[in-house]
């Protein structure tokens, strides 16, 4: 939950973060959702006495989801299983079609009201019971504008005297790991890279160095290494003096046309 606005219009926003990958929503989940949704509304009413307009986009989501509830999920007592409304543009606009006469669309309109009045009067019965828990969370956002869901729970545990839980030691099983047999992943190894062999120099560069250490008149070093004989090695070394002579020779003719 943060009171800091990080968009054109939103004053803060609350972020719900699973547990673990979802696919499937139940009912009750649902029904707490819309909880959630109204949550902020009814705080207005209870501090206040009074609305404001900061609840639109909540009350927009929480519509939404109260009439996919009745038309697309078959959750509602009155219409049951009956498809009232078909999705077109799935993966462009996502826009939902009625596929009912208007006496049904009214009478699904009243059932999504209802729906909605009941998780309304259901937020505001849980915080007129917690409503201690509402001031603390309150003074604790006005004072660090964000606060997680650890922290959270912290302050709600501190309020109602409920003891904070034992942190879990090293090697011991989670419960629901031990009822649903899974274990826990592993992180990947991360292999070592082998180093890189640093690149030789090119063959003009290795030429003109060994020509240089010739012209000074140093002999290059015996590499037998290189599969290479003494003999082959006194031919190469012998040419390479060969042509630093010739370079030195060239330097000390003067050109023409200079004294």
């Amino acid at each position: 939950i943060t009171i800091v606005p990080r968009t054109m219009g939103a004053l803060g926003y609350v972020m719900h973060v699973p547990e673990e990958e979802k696919y499937l929503n139940s009912q009750k989940e649902l029904r707490a959702m819309l909880v959630g949704y109204l949550g902020g509304r009814a705080a207005e009413e209870i501090v206040f006495s009074s609305v404001t307009t900061g609840a639109a986009n909540d009350i927009e989501q929480a519509t939404r989801l109260a009439r996919a509830m009745v038309t697309q999920y078959g959750m509602s007592e009155k219409f049951g299983l009956m498809g009232l409304a078909a999705q077109q543009d799935k993966y462009l606009t996502g826009r939902t079609v009625m596929n009912c006469g208007d006496a049904t669309a009214a009478e699904v309109d009243n059932e999504i009201m209802r729906i909605l009045k009941e998780a309304y009067e259901e937020a505001k019965r849980l915080l007129n019971e917690n409503r201690e828990v509402m001031d603390q969370i309150a003074e604790f956002l006005i004072e660090k504008e964000t606060i997680t869901g650890k922290e959270f729970m912290q302050i709600f545990r501190r309020c109602k005297g409920i003891p904070e839980p034992e942190e879990k030691k090293e090697g011991e099983a989670d419960d629901k790991e031990r009822l649903t047999g899974r274990r826990p992943q592993k992180q990947p190894i991360r292999r070592r890279l082998p180093k890189r062999r640093p690149q030789k120099q090119p063959i003009r560069k290795r030429l003109a160095k060994a020509i240089r250490k010739a012209a000074k008149g140093t002999k290059p070093k015996n590499r037998q290494k290189n599969g290479m004989t003494k003999r082959r090695h006194r031919i190469k070394s012998s040419r390479i003096t060969e042509r630093a002579r010739g370079i030195r020779r060239a330097q000390q003719i003067p050109q023409a046309g200079h004294r």
